[in-house]
């Protein structure tokens, strides 16, 4: 299967919280999931979403 991905990094003021709401309408309303998380040690996260690859035109990020 074909996925195209969008890296997304969060700063570090953001928390888990808001951080997870936001994925979860991304994946809810775009059709993303999550495939990988870093946390680096100033608190910033480096989030990579992906999403099959289809014919059709899918909504774009958001964030």
């Amino acid at each position: 299967m074909d996925y195209e991905y969008a890296p997304l990094r969060l700063p570090a003021n953001v928390d888990r919280m808001t951080a997870t709401a936001q994925l979860a309408i991304q994946a809810e309303f775009s059709g993303w999931e999550l495939a990988r998380v870093r946390l680096y040690r100033d608190g910033t996260r480096q989030i990579m979403l992906r999403r099959r690859v289809r014919e059709q035109p899918q909504p774009g990020l958001s964030i």
